[in-house]
């Protein structure tokens, strides 16, 4: 299933996408729902497809990316925290700051919890995540290097792209991701060049925090980072999963 959140009819509603309709949902995903009626997609406008108490990131995570990067490879994850007010959703702009110049794009796969996860095992992982979605974990680099950890330099408003909508039917463990900017390709890589796999990933986070339905975990980017500016397009794809186009303003 395609779980999409959107603004239709004066309101916000979950459904259930096709490729040219929308069957709405009297429920969000993580709960009991039925269906209630079915309206054509081109009427409806894609929202960010869930809004996380915290979306959990993970550093470091692409062997490649760790030596474009000069790092070494962490023996356990890398994870830090964007906040709520980060997200927005397909075509959405990314607002860069004023004095921030190096600003970078960042394509993750992104995993969205759909039930109340604590302390469980990479098996039972896969029981809590409702699906997967595309992300973009923009980065103030100059910040990044200057504060020494991440929070600033990733925290600003618009800095996390998330959409189209969540892909409940797709095997995560080896996807092609890509990243485009103007429509030249940035990054390509795919998920099993992961150092933890995103199983893996939600058991270690379940351990330190409690993740709650709607929550949003970042798996980690590819190689390829680089600079947006003000004017670009950026898109992420990921195979199976969808296409995720931003504007940078």
């Amino acid at each position: 299933m395609r779980v999409v959140r959107v603004f239709y009819d004066e309101d916000v509603r979950y459904g259930l996408a096709d490729e040219g309709s929308v069957t709405l949902i009297s429920d969000e995903p993580f709960a009991a729902w039925e269906p209630e009626g079915v309206v054509p997609l081109g009427h409806a406008q894609l929202l960010p497809p869930t809004i996380p108490t915290k979306i959990v990131c993970v550093g470091v995570n692409y062997r490649e990316h760790a030596r474009e990067m000069g790092h070494t490879l962490p023996d356990e994850p890398i994870i830090f925290l964007k906040p709520p007010t980060a997200v927005v959703g397909p075509h959405g702009q990314i607002r860069v700051p004023d004095g921030l110049e190096a600003v970078d794009y960042e394509a993750e796969l992104a995993a969205v919890i759909g039930r109340r996860t604590h302390r469980v095992s990479p098996l039972e992982a896969r029981r809590s995540i409702l699906g997967f979605t595309c992300a973009n974990d923009v980065t103030s680099r100059d910040l990044q290097r200057k504060d020494g950890q991440w929070a600033r330099a990733k925290g600003f408003d618009t800095f996390c792209p998330l959409g189209p909508w969540i892909e409940t039917d797709v095997d995560p463990l080896d996807l092609l991701v890509e990243s485009y900017v103007n429509g030249e390709l940035r990054q390509q890589s795919r998920t099993s060049d992961m150092l933890f796999d995103v199983y893996a990933l939600v058991s270690f986070i379940s351990h330190v925090m409690t993740l709650l339905p709607g929550d949003i975990v970042l798996t980690g980017t590819p190689s390829g980072v680089g600079p947006m500016r003000r004017g670009d397009t950026v898109e992420v794809r990921i195979e199976g999963v969808g296409s995720l186009i931003n504007h940078v303003v």
